[in-house]
């Protein structure tokens, strides 16, 4: 059990995670939640068949009463609840090295084939009928004991004046056992009867296989989970302060501490994210952000946990550990992910919530009709329990969890990283994509072209007047003006008084002059007169180079410009195949730039959009990009924004789905993380077609799964009340459902994201 207060939520909420066992059907989920939701202080609860657990959001902080409280309400739902941290792998070998979850199943063959063997011996002309006590010996206990699981469960939904798979299962065999008995009893000694105990174990044996397998299929769905988890190694190795550096102890890597150093020998696994101290190598990241390549690492570089170093043996100082690492935030993002329950899984939460007992009437029905009808009553009995048997809402609960899980899973996999079954569901409706330009569309490593001052400005005291006003800022454009002053050795003057100003630059004190730096459009407002620069700006605009201005306040208030710094940024690496593959689907397609227009229209013809189509949205602040996103919206439309810094949050936030991207310096803004329903791990453009791929196939996997669920019981019911299904093959086809809507979302598992 995981209690954990969600950074989506309010302070005052907190969430529990609970893992459960024993659910097997879409009623079991819908009683279990509405356990969960009569507890005092339970503000939702959500609970998924696939992962066996539920999700709980408490109004206010938990404690150890409403810990007891949960679990006493599952127990008494008749369900067992369960640690979440739980292992969640193959069942461990008993006797003979058989699987101990497995032998139920065939205790349940052995006792039921010689039963089942009359029935084949019939298709050849050969009668092997066994005796009737024999049958009862071999029934009884297929019945009673390896079938009391379908009777403490259906005990428990009777309690609670619901139905499940269990009841069902449980009413249809006794009827079958039952009748067998009875028609034993009234026998005379030497009469031959014909008995059907072969039905209800047979049925008991098919269910429990039905069972088995799908369990075996449901964990190879939470297959991303584990080999994410298993990335994390045990020890590091700690170089410990104040001795020689070829001393090491190892320590378990629950014990690291931000600020201590590590070493990582060749071909090992990085045990915490960090800063390289020492050393050069190569990085395998592919498990964390999809990229194949390794990345090389120098001193100075941000290296993360998990990922697998390369030839070279390297010290790292650590900065993030525990629920804080990337790899325990990708882990996080992916079981929400999977615990989440999809806007469509209302509609079958709705079915099971009467499923089960407008079964139970058709059932009665059925019986009744043929009894009308002038039949047998124990034939009459028999399509009643077939019309049982086959109604099992087994599939219809895992038609949804389960691709949702294979999805969410395979997605990470290849750096995509989905925060719930919600923003999945809608990105499979997107067609309008917006795209954030610097860092996004762009390296987002803009360099300084050139200074033009003007007449009798020097141009390193420019410099040295830019650097001292971006000193303190995180800009891409500060950044550049720092790496230019540094490359030419030009020292930074001291700044006072220094005001950001979001969306336009910055302003300050440098050596006694008022001086602000930023876009043209904040020069104007300022009230700067523009015309000494009118021609360089316009020439440097449409060479596509981004432009900011530099300008000095007169002792009259007045403005005047001093210099025009001119900065060029490069398009990324498969952006431009990116946007083609995107438009290729038909999708609408726009660059939203706080650039002047002509910069951002130089950039759009390098990327391939159309300006004349109006797809570049230029010269836009940080807080007018929502308003952006809002209009796009318009007429029905479903855009998703992609970005990858805090001032695309608000934008991101107010998308249909928002997308993080991580920019060149690794990783992305967290603000933007939490604003948006999809993380791209990756700086990579073709990504958000991966995205919208993955979404178009899980969504339709969800589709055939529910399509087939409602169909089989569409079809099986009416066959089985008809007569055409016995209970044999009914509990077969029933089994048959389950297994066949978790193997279909497996499918999803082979998906590689779609070639350039």
């Amino acid at each position: 059990m995981n209690t954990t207060i969600a950074p989506d939520l309010s302070p005052d909420l907190c969430q529990i995670d609970l893992g459960i066992g024993g659910m097997t059907c879409a009623s079991c989920v819908t009683r279990v939640e509405k356990a969960l939701k009569k507890q005092p202080g339970v503000s939702g609860a959500t609970v998924n068949l696939a992962t066996e657990s539920a999700r709980v959001t408490l109004a206010g902080p938990d404690d150890t009463q409403t810990l007891a409280r949960l679990k006493r309400a599952v127990r008494d739902a008749g369900y067992e609840p369960r640690a979440m941290d739980a292992p969640d792998e193959l069942s461990p070998a008993g006797w003979l090295g058989v699987p101990q979850d497995l032998w139920p199943v065939l205790a349940g063959v052995l006792l039921s084939a010689p039963l089942a063997l009359p029935m084949v011996g019939d298709l050849f002309g050969k009668h092997w009928m066994l005796s009737a006590w024999l049958q009862f010996a071999l029934a009884t206990p297929v019945q009673f004991w390896l079938g009391a699981r379908f009777y403490k469960a259906g005990w428990h939904a009777l309690k609670a004046l619901t139905g499940n798979m269990e009841l069902l299962v449980a009413i249809g065999t006794t009827a079958g056992w039952a009748l067998s008995t009875w028609l034993w009893w009234r026998a005379e000694p030497d009469e031959m009867v014909h008995l059907y105990y072969e039905g209800s174990a047979v049925v008991i044996t098919l269910v429990l296989l039905g069972k088995w397998l799908e369990a075996r299929a449901k964990r190879q769905t939470t297959s991303a989970i584990r080999a994410l988890q298993a990335l994390r190694p045990e020890n590091a190795h700690l170089v410990p302060d104040g001795v020689k550096r070829t001393e090491m102890t190892d320590v378990p890597v629950d014990e690291l501490l931000p600020g201590d150093v590590i070493r990582v020998l060749p071909g090992e696994r990085f045990a915490a994210d960090g800063e390289l101290l020492l050393g050069h190598t190569q990085a395998d990241e592919s498990m964390l952000t999809g990229e194949a390549m390794p990345v090389p690492k120098q001193p100075g570089d941000a290296v993360t946990g998990g990922s697998l170093n390369g030839e070279g043996s390297v010290e790292v100082k650590v900065r993030a550990v525990g629920a804080q690492s990337v790899l325990a935030h990708i882990i996080a993002l992916v079981q929400d992910a999977q615990a989440g329950k999809a806007p469509v899984q209302r509609l079958v939460d709705q079915v099971a919530a009467v499923f089960v007992p407008v079964v139970l009437v058709i059932a009665a029905v059925t019986l009744g009709g043929w009894l009308w009808a002038g039949a047998p009553v124990e034939e009459a009995l028999l399509y009643a329990v077939a019309v049982l048997v086959i109604a099992c809402p087994c599939a219809l609960g895992l038609a949804t969890p389960a691709a949702i899980m294979a999805g969410t899973g395979v997605a990470a996999q290849h750096g995509i990283l989905i925060k719930d079954a919600q923003a999945l569901e809608i990105a499979h409706r997107v067609d309008t994509v917006a795209f954030d330009k610097t860092g996004t569309l762009t390296e987002g490593h803009p360099r300084l072209l050139r200074i033009e001052g003007v007449a009798g400005v020097d141009e390193v005291a420019v410099l040295q007047a830019a650097a001292a006003l971006q000193a303190q800022s995180a800009h891409p454009l500060a950044r550049a003006v720092l790496d230019a002053a540094r490359e030419r050795g030009v020292t930074a003057g001291a700044a006072e008084d220094v005001q950001a100003v979001a969306g336009r630059g910055s302003q300050g004190t440098v050596q006694g002059a008022r001086l602000a730096l930023g876009s043209q459009r904040w020069m104007a407002e300022l009230g700067v007169a523009l015309e000494p620069v009118a021609a360089a700006v316009q020439t440097a605009q449409a060479e596509g180079a981004t432009v900011s201005l530099l300008a000095s306040q007169g002792a009259d208030g007045r403005w005047s410009p001093l210099a025009l710094l001119a900065f060029g940024d490069e398009p990324k690496a498969g952006a431009a195949e990116a946007i083609a593959t995107l438009r290729a689907q038909g999708l609408r397609l726009f660059m939203v730039s706080g650039d002047n227009a002509a910069a951002a229209r130089a950039m759009a013809a390098r990327l391939g959009l159309k300006d004349d189509a109006g797809e570049v949205i230029a010269e836009v602040l940080p807080g007018d990009k929502a308003a952006v996103i809002a209009r796009l919206k318009q007429g029905g439309h479903v855009v998703s924004m992609i970005g990858d810094g805090v001032n695309d949050a608000p934008a991101l936030a107010a998308a249909d789905v928002g997308m993080a991207m991580s920019h060149a310096q690794g990783g992305s803004s967290d603000v933007a993380m939490h604003a948006a329903g999809i993380t791209l791990m990756r700086g990579d453009p073709a990504l958000v077609a991966a995205a919208l791929d993955i979404s178009r196939r899980t969504v339709r996997k969800i589709r055939q799964n529910l399509f087939w669920a409602f169909a089989y019981n569409a079809a099986g019911i009416p066959l089985a009340a008809l007569g055409y299904l016995s209970p044999v093959l009914a509990g077969a086809a029933m089994a048959l459902s389950s297994v066949s809507v978790v193997s279909n979302a497996l499918l999803l598992k082979r998906w590689q994201p779609p070639a350039r």
